[in-house]
């Protein structure tokens, strides 16, 4: 069988176990062979297409785990406040007045990824101050962890949220003296959701592709939506349809239903939708295959339920929900023969979540996720193992928010949270992630993190978790396939899997970490068909 297409003249790697090549082949959307560039150029005829490598590194496409690519694709057309860019109150405030502007009177405007830790005031902005910039608008800007946000006095009313409205189970509103300082917490965001108008489906799959093309300039085939339903409820289910049956969805996806009472788990069941099982076509483009329950917040926002307190604020957190309540939705989920995907980021919160899947005896075929799963503990690692639970980490956290877990949760728990190389020897399958849009996306400050375990600031925290460029890119592929039962399809380079691949524009393997943020995607490879060509090498 000749070759569709043959990559050569730089370096393969075919995964963590087979380690590098010379050459690729390519044939019907599959690896036809991997090897010397003599072997595989033994391959080609007359119409086969030749790709230069030139010094270049391919690698099998990554696999964005733990994402939230609707929500990622609506704030792009967002005003962007991440601290990359935004460390002060009154660039915070220019942004949103400069959007203002460009929004007709009493429509919202939407902010996203501020960090309050790196905010010259060292805090959330207050209602006042919001109110203060934009008086005319209802305003909500959304904390980077995507747990809880600040809105201006028009926000809160068209919320119907007062002095005296009462916290729900599991979230807050925030208050001092008796009055509300704008902030809103876990739950209580559902109050905020139900008052900003919902996007049309038009929209919707404009925010899947805009995010698609965006992870394929990136090097990304394959990704997820961690909580379907967030944004739009069962609009979302509709939407996606549509971008997949247009060619508009542009990454294979892993897609979880939103599983809190007020998500949508329930009506897509009622509606006749099943999770897709291991034996079902490998091939779906959409793979609607697990549920997300909430058991916690985030350690940056104090939110994250712990064992110990913080070492600021006077808490130890928040759950989500109380434990009986939580135990039977994942019985009821499991009952249904869906993947169980649970955020958890506090070792309290992991403990809940960990109980109720022992309780259900839970078994390395179903491969049940604790998502996050950042301040785990030896003991909890081992249960997790000996049941098949997989840590879905973000790695990421560590470089953006690991001088705040410094403040908030002292060095020994900081230096001990997402523990990949512990995770990684154990066998646990570690599946880098970024939890877009609370982190960047970026792979490749990823992988400088998982490498160094550097934070932003330079802090380096829990050298003994550094990892190989070579684990690091193991992580960020085959573990990610793992966790969405596709590793017998993707994640590595081997003949007959997918040529889901993406092309580097330079050997990361070879560079210093440092040099890590010059690397791009130059082609990225979905069933050999690309979805993202820097130099127009198929054109």
């Amino acid at each position: 069988m000749d070759a569709d297409v043959i990559l050569s003249g730089g370096t393969v790697f075919r995964g963590l176990a087979g380690g590098m090549a010379e050459a690729l082949a390519l044939s019907k959307g599959r690896v036809l062979a991997v090897g010397s560039t003599d072997d595989v150029e033994a391959l080609a005829g007359p119409g086969t297409r030749h790709i230069d490598l030139d010094g270049r590194l391919a690698i099998p496409a990554f696999h964005e785990a733990h994402m939230h690519l609707l929500p990622f694709g609506l704030a792009l057309s967002q005003v962007n406040l991440r601290a990359e860019e935004v460390r002060s109150l009154e660039e915070v405030r220019r942004r949103l007045r400069a959007a203002a502007r460009e929004t007709p009177k009493g429509q919202w405007v939407l902010g996203g990824g501020y960090d309050h830790g790196a905010l010259d005031i060292g805090r959330h902005p207050s209602v006042a101050e919001l109110d203060a910039a934009v008086p005319d608008h209802p305003v909500f800007i959304t904390r980077a962890c995507g747990h809880m946000g600040v809105a201006n006095s028009a926000a809160l009313r068209a919320a119907g949220i007062g002095h005296n409205t009462p916290d729900p189970e599991g979230g807050v509103i925030e208050r001092r003296g008796g009055a509300l300082t704008g902030l809103i917490q876990e739950r209580a965001l559902a109050l905020i959701k139900a008052a900003i108008p919902a996007p049309d489906e038009a929209r919707l799959v404009g925010a899947i592709e805009a995010a698609g093309r965006h992870l394929a300039a990136l090097g990304f085939a394959s990704a997820s939506d961690m909580n379907v339903g967030m944004i739009a409820d069962m609009a979302e289910v509709p939407a996606f349809l549509r971008a997949a049956a247009e060619g508009r969805c542009l990454q294979r996806m892993w897609l979880v239903l939103a599983g809190n009472p007020e998500g949508i788990a329930a009506a897509a069941w009622e509606a006749g939708m099943r999770p897709w099982q291991p034996g079902d076509d490998p091939d779906a483009l959409l793979r609607w295959g697990a549920v997300k329950v909430f058991a916690d917040g985030s350690a940056g926002g104090l939110t994250a339920a712990f064992l110990d307190p913080y070492l600021v604020g006077d808490t130890t957190g928040v759950f989500t929900f109380p434990t009986e309540t939580i135990h039977e939705l994942l019985a009821r989920y499991h009952a249904q023969g869906w993947q169980l995907d649970i955020h958890a980021i506090g070792d309290a919160a992991i403990e809940q979540v960990l109980t109720g899947m022992e309780a259900l005896d839970a078994t390395p075929d179903r491969r049940h996720r604790i998502e996050h799963c950042g301040f785990v503990t030896p003991g909890q690692r081992r249960r997790m193992l000996a049941h098949g639970i997989l840590p879905v980490p973000q790695p990421i956290f560590m470089h953006e928010f690991g001088d705040l877990y410094l403040t908030n949760l002292g060095r020994e728990r900081s230096q001990n949270a997402y523990p990949m190389r512990d995770w990684l020897e154990e066998g646990a399958h570690p599946s880098a992630s970024s939890d877009a849009p609370v982190s960047t996306p970026d792979p490749f400050l990823n992988l400088f993190t998982m490498v160094t375990r550097r934070t932003n600031r330079g802090t380096v925290l829990g050298p003994g978790q550094r990892l190989s460029i070579a684990q690091a890119l193991h992580c960020y592929t085959w573990c990610g396939a793992y966790s969405s039962f596709a590793e017998t399809r993707r994640g590595t380079l081997e003949p007959g899997m997918d040529a889901d691949i993406a092309v580097l524009s330079q050997d990361i393997t070879a560079l210093p970490p440092e040099a890590y943020s010059q690397v791009r995607a130059d082609l990225t490879l979905r069933g050999g068909v690309p979805i993202f060509d820097r130099h127009g090498e198929f054109a």
